[in-house]
């Protein structure tokens, strides 16, 4: 049964927004579930690499049938050794540790805000400093009612820190989460990376780099591991939500949603993230939603729809990922 590109756009667009939204509210609650940040970000690589590695062996067969040599590390990487570091010391070790680690002291309602907010913040200024890429005025403008609404949040806790509150410690994560993925994305633009070989990739890179010495730390008592005191089916979830769901499937949906509706629209689309995530921490985790998370909100909000309705259609769909800065 064929659907059609409408139907598909739609229901990718939907997906998509779904998993975004259900990443920042169940990274939050997971930090009371028992696993530790290094423990989520285990199961999350080793559950996108259980599709994405199969997936990249097969896809460079044929060119190995040939004689070609293809890829890196050993095969799992389709992309050179050094742009398979570059996008992976980002995008698929930094982002996940420190994200995951920003959960364990902010409530998810300041990750809504400063996690997909402050992404376009970051890949502006970087693909201004590395590409030397011009801002609009409009983008400008659209960038500075960001800022102000990461200071409403951010400050807010910041200030809390002389009465010894530690909310500020997860914000200041999850803004640095936020920068290191938008290197990820403006690597990604700078070498004209295909979306999926650059998953693919950094992937393969978090799996080597990351997962033995991790569990030669645990394993020795270098670092502390809650791994054997959960349930295997927690496990599981995770690997299976943070890993298939959150790397592979979205990452899937985001590019045929953006082949559908366009670089400008799916990051309007995506700025319903912020709001819905923030009111899913509100309902499902009891959290407060004081004044200044509201109108840091608004602003980080009303920010990207701002920026990105004077944005420019990039040429190619991999500038189409990497316009809206985002992914889980």
């Amino acid at each position: 049964m064929r659907f059609s590109s409408k139907t598909v756009g739609l229901a990718s667009a939907v997906i998509t927004v779904c998993i975004w939204t259900g990443f920042i509210v169940i990274a939050r609650a997971s930090a009371s579930r028992g696993l530790l940040p290094l423990d989520i970000a285990l199961a999350r690589i080793v559950g996108a690499s259980s599709i994405l590695l199969p997936w990249a062996w097969w896809l460079m067969r044929p060119a190995r049938q040939a004689g070609q040599k293809m890829g890196s590390l050993w095969g799992l990487s389709p992309l050179p050794l050094h742009q398979t570091v570059q996008a992976g010391f980002l995008g698929g070790l930094l982002y996940a540790v420190l994200a995951y680690s920003g959960f364990f002291f902010a409530p998810a309602t300041h990750a809504s805000v400063l996690l997909p907010g402050s992404l376009p913040l970051w890949t502006t200024l970087l693909a201004w400093l590395v590409l030397r890429e011009k801002v609009s005025s409009a983008r400008a403008f659209g960038l500075g009612l960001i800022v102000l609404g990461d200071v409403l949040v951010g400050g807010a806790s910041l200030l809390m820190a002389f009465d010894g509150g530690e909310v500020w410690k997860g914000d200041l994560l999850f803004m640095t989460a936020a920068c290191c993925w938008a290197g990820y994305s403006v690597t990604v633009r700078r070498h004209g990376l295909d979306a999926v070989r650059a998953t693919m990739a950094i992937t393969a890179f978090a799996l080597v780099c990351f997962a033995p010495v991790y569990l030669f730390l645990i394993g020795t008592g270098v670092l502390p591991t809650h791994l054997t005191r959960v349930p295997a089916s927690e496990i599981l979830f995770q690997a299976v939500f943070q890993g298939v769901g959150s790397v592979v499937i979205s990452g899937i949906t985001f590019t045929q949603m953006v082949r559908h509706y366009g670089p400008v629209r799916s990051t309007m689309i995506t700025a319903l993230v912020p709001g819905l995530s923030a009111l899913g921490a509100v309902w499902f985790l009891g959290e407060p939603m004081h004044w200044n998370l509201l109108a840091g909100l608004a602003l980080v909000t009303g920010g990207i729809l701002f920026g990105v309705r004077q944005a420019k259609k990039p040429a190619a769909p991999v500038a189409a990922l990497t316009e809206s800065g985002h992914k889980p």
